[in-house]
């Protein structure tokens, strides 16, 4: 399958007087077109810091982002601007991130597309077709505090997909909703996901999330530590052929210390704790 995001080796350091705090590690990760797949990670693992080096909002301090064949960190903010503008759309956690609460949710949705220059009927028209695909057919004219918080996200996600975007990034989209509310907008995601074909990347800490899409990707200490897949759970191994296991594994097999010993038997590779 064809890659639309492709991370090499990228190293996020933040800065202040006195700190430096490094949110990724020199991460890789490969991002196939229309895949649905959930980012997870303690609070601090760089998962929301990936999101953002993703979407074009940050740049990584070493290492490259290629999108379509194309490197993120060569563009210039121009350029950047453009590629956040045409090719991404975003939902925040909060509402208060995603819409304007003096105007309607139509005209959230329609607010993108004045800057595309488009005209005011086709604005109107694509923002109806959108609350309708997101199941608020009856909310064209509500305004953002007369809505649930189910319905709010709805819009966000109408809001993001109106510029039509190849890749839809998503930080905690159901974090700040009930659990019926939360499985709903799950099956949003995999509706939309199928219907349209987009490439949707969700950082989350909703386990029942992270087992509805194709793949999951745990982040630890600002690298990726395993995936999961339909089939089951996998380590990952690195450029250099380093593979880390995540502490629920490790702690499954008794592993406490930093040496354990490789036994090659049947063409299978076995890790067993070392004794010493």
């Amino acid at each position: 399958m064809e890659n639309i995001i492709r991370c090499d080796s990228l190293v996020k350091i933040y800065k202040t007087d006195d700190l430096e705090v490094m949110a990724l590690q020199g991460l890789d990760l490969e991002i196939a077109k229309g895949e649905l797949m959930a980012i997870v990670g303690k609070s601090g693992s760089g998962k929301s810091t990936l999101l953002k080096i993703l979407g074009g909002l940050e740049r990584p301090s070493a290492g490259k982002v290629i999108y379509n064949d194309t490197a993120l960190n060569e563009f210039s903010e121009q350029e950047l601007f453009g590629y956040r503008n045409n090719n991404i759309g975003f939902v925040w956690q909060k509402s208060s991130d995603n819409l304007l609460k003096y105007i309607t949710a139509s005209e959230n949705v329609a607010m993108p597309l004045i800057f595309k220059g488009i005209k005011e009927k086709e604005r109107r028209d694509r923002a109806h077709l959108l609350l309708d695909m997101v199941g608020l057919s009856d909310k064209y004219d509500s305004y953002p505090n007369q809505l649930s918080g189910g319905e709010q996200q709805r819009v966000a996600i109408a809001v993001a997909l109106s510029g039509e975007p190849d890749i839809l990034l998503m930080d905690e989209p159901t974090g700040a909703v009930d659990r019926k509310t939360s499985e709903e907008l799950q099956d949003l995601f995999c509706r939309l996901n199928k219907e349209k074909g987009i490439t949707i990347i969700i950082v989350t800490h909703d386990v029942s999330l992270a087992e509805k899409v194709d793949r999951t990707v745990m982040i630890s200490d600002g690298k990726i530590s395993s995936e999961r897949l339909l089939d089951g759970e996998y380590s990952v191994l690195d450029k250099a052929g380093r593979v880390r296991l995540s502490k629920e594994l490790r702690e499954a097999v008794g592993i406490n210390s930093n040496r354990v010993k490789l036994e090659i038997e049947g063409g299978k590779l076995t890790v067993v704790p070392s004794e010493v």
